[in-house]
C-alpha cells in the first residue's frame, strides 16, 4: 500500500497518525504523513513528511493566547479560513505527488474525502475519539451530558456543521481544483456521493470506550496508536535529580488551553493548590496555558516525552486531551481531568467512570482549594492506582497499528477488487 495520511490538530490529533505512518512503514508499506511543520520532528526518520496546513497551524497557536471575546474569534476565523483554502490546495499537491493507493485523513483537514474522489480511492476517516459515528449508547462528546438513546444518536448531526460553515470553500475546491460536482452542504462526512459509508478509524481503546453495540462495520476501533518518541531521549539534569526526590511528584499541564491569556491566574491557581497539599510537581506550561515560577517543590518544563515522564510520575493531572489522555492511562497512572472545552469534559467522565481518578474539575471554575482537595484525593487513594495499574495492563495486550494496518489492507484490496484492479 502506498497511504497517505492527513491531519491537523494539536498534538493529540497528530501523534497517533505518526505513529500509524511508522507502523506502516515497518510492514514493508509506504506512509507519507502530511501534518503542519512543526510535527515534522514527531516522525520517525523512515517516513517520508510533507508539510500540510502550516499557515493554519500559526493561526490557530496564537489565537489560543489572544482569544478574549467575539472581536477576537471573528478576526481568528477569518484568519483560519484563509490557511484551509491554502491547505486544501497543499493536499490536492501531495496527493499528486504520492500517488497513493489509500488516503486516511482526519476531518480537520477537510480535504481528503474530495482529494479521494479526483483519485478515484479509498477514503478512510479518522480522528483519536468517538465523535463521527452515530450511537445511542453516548452523545457526540461535545455534549456534557448523556440524552435518552434516540436524542443521543440526534446529538451527532452536529457533524453536519463542517459542511454547513465551510460548504462554500469545499465546493469551490471541488469545482476549481478538483474538477468535480458540488456536494450537499448536509453532509455528514460519512458518506461518499455514491451513497457508500466511508470506512472510519478510530484509535482508541474497547476498554476505555466500549464498542457500542449499534456501531456499524464501517466503524473500527482498534486500540491506542502509540508511537516510541522518547526511545533515546535524556532528560535535562534538573528534570532528573527533581524526580529523584523523595515525596510524592505529580504531573500537571493543560497543553494547549491557553485561552483568554489567563496563563498567570492560573499559574498561581496550581502553586497555591500545590503549596496546600504539600506535592511536587513537573508542570508543563503548554502553548502558553499557564506561567509558574519554580522552587523546591515545582519544576516548570516546556515540552518532554509524555511516554518518558509518566512512567516516572505518581499520578497525572491534565486537561484530557484525547492523546495525553491515552499516554496517561498507558502509563497506569492515577488521572485527575481539568475540562475546558470539546470532547475534554468526555474523556474527564470516561476517567472517573473506569476508577482510575476522582470527579472532573472543570478548569474555568476551579479554586486552588478546590483543586488541592483533588489533588489530595487523587494521591490518596489506593484504589485509582489499582484501578489505573488494571487498565494499563489491558490497554498493553492490544495493538492498535496493527489492527488498524489490517482494516487498510482489506480496503485497498476491496477496491482493486471493485476497479477490476
Amino acid at each position: 500500500m502506498r497511504v497517505l495520511i492527513l491531519t491537523f490538530g494539536t498534538r493529540g490529533d497528530v501523534e497517533p497518525f505518526a505513529a500509524l505512518a511508522q507502523r506502516l512503514t515497518a510492514a514493508g508499506h509506504t506512509a507519507v504523513l502530511a501534518a503542519p511543520e512543526p510535527y515534522r520532528e514527531t516522525v520517525a526518520a523512515d517516513v517520508d513528511f510533507e508539510p500540510m496546513a502550516t499557515e493554519m497551524d500559526r493561526v490557530m497557536r496564537a489565537g489560543m493566547t489572544r482569544l478574549r471575546g467575539p472581536a477576537h474569534a471573528l478576526t481568528l476565523a477569518r484568519e483560519m479560513a484563509q490557511g484551509m483554502r491554502v491547505s486544501l490546495q497543499e493536499q490536492w499537491q501531495i496527493a499528486q505527488q504520492v500517488q497513493p493507493t489509500v488516503i486516511v485523513g482526519h476531518p480537520k483537514a477537510l480535504g481528503g474525502l474530495h482529494v479521494a474522489e479526483r483519485l478515484g480511492l479509498p477514503f478512510v476517516a479518522s480522528l483519536p475519539l468517538p465523535f463521527l459515528t452515530p450511537t445511542s449508547a453516548f452523545p457526540v462528546p461535545f455534549l456534557s451530558r448523556q440524552l435518552p438513546g434516540s436524542l443521543n444518536r440526534i446529538s451527532y448531526d452536529f457533524n453536519r456543521f463542517t459542511a454547513l460553515a465551510y460548504g462554500g470553500m469545499i465546493n469551490r475546491f471541488r469545482r476549481e481544483t478538483l474538477g468535480l460536482s458540488r456536494m450537499s452542504r448536509r453532509t455528514d462526512y460519512l458518506t461518499t456521493r455514491e451513497g457508500a459509508a466511508v470506512p472510519v478509524l478510530y484509535p482508541f481503546s474497547r476498554h476505555v470506550v466500549p464498542v457500542p453495540a449499534d456501531y456499524p462495520s464501517s466503524a473500527h476501533v482498534t486500540g491506542y496508536w502509540f508511537g516510541e518518541s522518547a526511545r533515546g531521549w535524556e532528560p535535562p539534569r534538573d528534570l532528573a535529580e527533581f524526580l529523584g526526590g523523595d515525596r510524592p511528584v505529580i504531573y500537571l499541564g493543560f497543553g494547549s488551553m491557553a485561552f483568554g491569556g489567563r496563563a498567570e491566574d492560573r499559574g498561581r491557581l496550581v502553586r497555591e493548590a500545590l503549596d496546600e497539599v504539600g506535592a511536587r510537581a513537573v508542570v508543563s506550561t503548554g502553548w502558553g496555558a499557564l506561567t509558574i515560577e519554580p522552587n523546591e517543590y515545582i519544576h516548570p518544563v516546556d515540552e518532554v516525552p509524555h511516554d518518558w515522564l509518566f512512567s516516572r510520575v505518581d499520578a497525572v493531572v491534565h486537561h484530557s486531551g484525547s492523546g495525553t489522555t491515552a499516554a496517561g492511562l498507558r502509563a497506569g497512572k492515577p488521572t485527575l481531568v481539568c475540562p475546558v472545552l470539546g470532547d475534554q469534559p468526555f474523556w474527564g467522565r470516561r476517567v472517573h467512570e473506569l476508577g482510575v481518578g476522582p470527579r472532573p474539575l472543570p478548569l474555568p471554575r476551579a479554586t486552588s482549594n478546590a483543586l488541592a482537595a483533588r489533588l489530595a484525593e487523587l494521591l490518596s487513594n489506593a484504589t485509582y492506582a489499582a484501578s489505573a495499574s488494571t487498565l494499563s495492563a489491558q490497554l498493553a495486550s492490544e495493538d492498535g497499528p496493527d489492527a488498524a494496518i489490517r482494516v487498510l489492507e482489506q480496503i485497498e484490496l476491496q477496491a482493486g477488487r471493485h476497479h477490476g484492479r
